[in-house]
């Protein structure tokens, strides 16, 4: 089996054999869809190696945690301050069954060993992806450690997200990234400029709108950038890994709604992203022009600026 390899062996295999199956036929960049996966038994992914790998993030300050009292109508960002998990990574880690709590290792990429795991998943897939949604970069990887009925709550990111089951069972719940009974475009246009949630309120008659994934190990959810999303484990302790990436389409998005942000600031209201694609051509060149002419005066300062197409996101490196 792929997964039980070393990541040498598994460099070699993984050229015909991807280790995300998505089906090609009907993947679109802004559709939510199953997958399956080849990960299950990645030495990586296992919860020896994660303690490890917990211990080293931690003192880089790449873990976020909490206690499994909150529910999906916690506001994401404070869950971690409003029910705090007091336990170290490595405690919780190591005995995630009897935590009562929720651990995400962030930005795992920053670490040497799963920079070379995160590349080697997106390469696998990054052809197919590559024929409908170009531009793969700032990729990055985020293992999600749970232990019995706990909850994520409700949130979006800005990433394309391939969120793949490693052990346990979960149920996911994602609504479409347009869905603006669920989201607002007003909350995408904040969450892209400031990168704050505060305007995305959970509401329990959601659930009757949502993508309902109920996963096994090997069965993972594709979700576009800002789809929001919510998850309930079950009476079982899970590890869930994601792998996430930016591409054009993802870049052009963010860069709408920072300037529909802008627009809302000085008291105008736009229409929604993709409603008027002449207008959104005209407002994505402006800002673009607009920030390239900011990255040159930074550039004539001596400040270095990260590349806008890297291959890694490396916070923290």
């Amino acid at each position: 089996m792929l997964a039980n390899l070393g990541p040498d062996q598994a460099r070699t295999v993984e050229d015909t054999t991807p280790l995300i199956e998505i089906d090609e036929a009907s993947f679109h960049p802004w559709r939510i869809q199953p997958v399956r996966h080849r990960l299950t038994d990645h030495p990586l992914l296992q919860t020896a190696s994660l303690v490890g790998l917990g211990e080293r993030l931690e003192a880089q300050n790449s873990i976020r945690t909490h206690g499994n009292d909150a529910t999906a109508g916690t506001p994401f960002s404070d869950a971690p301050q409003l029910h705090p998990n007091r336990k170290s990574a490595a405690a919780t880690l190591s005995a995630v069954a009897d935590a009562h709590a929720w651990m995400s290792l962030l930005n795992v990429q920053i670490d040497p060993i799963y920079r070379e795991l995160v590349g080697t998943v997106l390469d696998s897939v990054q052809p197919q992806v590559e024929r409908h949604d170009p531009g793969m970069s700032h990729r990055a990887g985020w293992i999600f450690v749970s232990s019995p009925n706990t909850v994520t709550p409700f949130h979006f990111d800005k990433e394309h997200n391939f969120i793949l089951q490693i052990h346990g069972h979960k149920r996911i719940y994602v609504w479409d990234p347009d869905d603006v009974v669920v989201a607002s475009e007003h909350a995408r246009d904040r969450f892209h400029h400031h990168h704050e949630r505060d305007l995305l309120r959970w509401r329990d008659e959601f659930r009757e709108r949502a993508h309902v994934f109920d996963l096994q190990p090997g069965q993972g959810a594709y979700m576009p950038s800002t789809s929001p999303h919510m998850v309930e484990n079950g009476d079982n302790a899970s590890i869930t890994a994601s792998f996430t990436y930016y591409t054009d389409a993802t870049r052009r998005n963010a860069l709408l709604h920072k300037a529909h942000s802008m627009m809302r600031d000085a008291g105008i209201t736009p229409s929604p992203v993709g409603e008027r694609p002449v207008l959104d051509a005209m407002t994505h060149a402006g800002i673009a022009t607009m920030l390239g002419c900011r990255r040159i005066a930074t550039a004539f300062t001596g400040t270095n600026e990260p590349s806008r197409r890297a291959r890694f996101t490396l916070v923290g490196s």
